[in-house]
């Protein structure tokens, strides 16, 4: 055969590359390959070590006899397969969870064969998902997990319960409604604190807990220095577990409530000057330490404190992790069965705390249950504004001023005359010096009463803001002691 008669390799390599794989894109325009019945999806310009889909198709080229090309075939075909795919329908990818069809949620189990878990309202089932109902995308933070055992009769349960060190009953019931939770692909869950003295096993348990969802190989990482690489790592897997935090900067604590009730983030594509690039998140997170000073109001409604103690007997780290691992098929069954009976529970959504769907999540357990997650979710939720306030000289001083207004009574004033009394307060007749970090306007105040408005509200201290026709102002109002405190509309 001549030369002119021979099919030029680029599109050899187009012919097989469509009869092979599917292409299609994404909302933010990324164009994925999904191998025919494979439900693994992988960006066609991906170069990641876990395996690209440019080096996918060379091995299946030369596999099936179609020969070795050279890489501008390769990026001629690629770059047509590209363009074709951007008139595709678009088509969502997923981390470790996704939602299906029919109400049903998936697991992924990190597998080779694809093989996962459908959660459905009667049940689950371990299955290789329609790659038209579900595209997982993996990276190197994906681990494998076992196949779950059945008929456990929740025995899983109590052998992960036997393996931690949590302080009560409390906090175990509330471990477990945040394991349901980040089963949920929808479901925003507030981010455990695994809190306790030292050598209580808060790493230990951490990883426990995300191992159930992650697999053996995750593990706890230390805090990135900046948002950028904190984003990166978030968007790399499902549940961001950050270990050992011993400070917590404004910017990582904005960062944090991101995350877990979901944010975008919009960067410069690379190599480009007027494009974007977008990357949407919202994933379960995991913290542990000892303290991490003062908590901002906004971050400490989306905190979970889980209390540990210290251990009275010890074990060696082999000997622990080789019970786990033997365990953990149990326990991600038990985990699963308790899963399909929380949500055919019934129950009724707290109207009065931020992370309502966490909190019907809780009732739901309750109802299924007999625990009392609920009452312990809103216990804690107490102890982080006790928290907040004792970390909070302006808050403090705030109380202090309320203590003197008769209950029901309300005082309005400008932010600037607020600034002035309650500064008044706080040095007393002593003259005590204004501590650093407190405000030093009228709108620096009223933008610190904005954060410690819910923390304050819990406290029965209502702070609201209005204008007249002689300008704005501040209304403080001193609930009656028998009124509960309720949440009251942003600024």
């Amino acid at each position: 055969m001549s030369d002119e008669e021979k099919t030029p390799a680029r599109e050899v390599i187009t012919d097989y590359a469509q009869a092979h794989f599917r292409y299609f894109r994404t909302a933010d325009g990324t164009v994925y390959a999904q191998r025919n019945g494979h439900p693994v999806a992988r960006p066609i310009r991906s170069q990641g070590t876990t395996g690209s889909h440019r080096q996918e198709l060379m091995v299946g080229l030369y596999r099936d006899g179609c020969g070795v090309f050279n890489g501008t075939a390769l990026k001629e075909a690629l770059d047509l397969i590209e363009a074709l795919a951007l008139t595709e329908e678009v088509q969502s990818v997923h981390i470790r969870v996704a939602p299906g069809f029919d109400g049903a949620t998936w697991l992924d189990l990190g597998r080779a064969d694809g093989q996962s878990v459908r959660i459905h309202p009667t049940g689950w089932d371990i299955l290789t998902p329609d790659p038209r109902e579900v595209c997982w995308r993996r990276t190197q933070l994906t681990g494998e997990l076992p196949l779950p055992a059945r008929d456990t009769d929740g025995k899983g349960i109590d052998l992960l319960l036997r393996l931690t060190n949590f302080a009560n009953a409390e906090t175990e019931c509330l471990a477990l409604a945040w394991l349901i939770g980040s089963l949920g692909p929808s479901v925003p869950v507030p981010a455990p604190f695994l809190t306790g003295p030292q050598g209580a096993g808060k790493s230990t348990a951490g990883r426990m807990l995300v191992r159930i969802i992650e697999g053996m190989s995750s593990d706890l990482r230390r805090a990135p220095k900046d948002e950028e690489n904190l984003v990166a790592a978030v968007a790399a897997g499902w549940v961001t577990a950050l270990d050992n935090l011993s400070y917590m900067t404004p910017d990582l604590s904005d960062a944090m409530c991101c995350i877990v009730t979901g944010a975008e983030n919009v960067k410069r594509a690379l190599f480009t000057d007027g494009d974007v690039f977008r990357a949407r998140y919202r994933r379960p997170m995991l913290l542990t330490g000892i303290d991490v000073g003062v908590i901002r109001p906004d971050l400490a409604e989306r905190l979970l404190p889980l209390r540990l103690e210290r251990p009275t007997v010890r074990r060696t780290e082999a000997e622990l992790w080789a019970e786990y691992a033997e365990v953990l098929p149990v326990v991600l069954g038990s985990l699963l069965d308790l899963t399909v009976k929380v949500r055919a529970a019934e129950a009724e959504t707290p109207t009065d705390l931020r992370m309502a769907d966490f909190a019907h999540l809780c009732a739901q357990l309750d109802a299924a249950t007999g625990f009392g997650s609920l009452a312990a979710y809103r216990r804690s939720l107490d102890d982080l504004n006790d928290d907040v306030i004792e970390g909070d000289l302006l808050a403090q001083t705030v109380l202090q001023h309320a203590e003197s207004m008769e209950a029901g009574a309300d005082q309005r004033m400008t932010s600037t005359e607020w600034l002035h009394n309650l500064s008044r307060l706080y040095s007393g007749e002593e003259c005590r010096p204004l501590p650093k970090g407190w405000p030093t306007t009228g709108k620096v105040l009223s933008d610190r009463l904005k954060r410690l408005q819910p923390t304050l509200a819990a406290r029965g201290v209502l702070i609201d803001s209005g204008r007249t026709h002689e300008g704005r102002y501040l209304e403080m109002t001193r609930q009656p002691a028998s009124a509960p405190a309720e949440q009251q509309p942003a600024f």
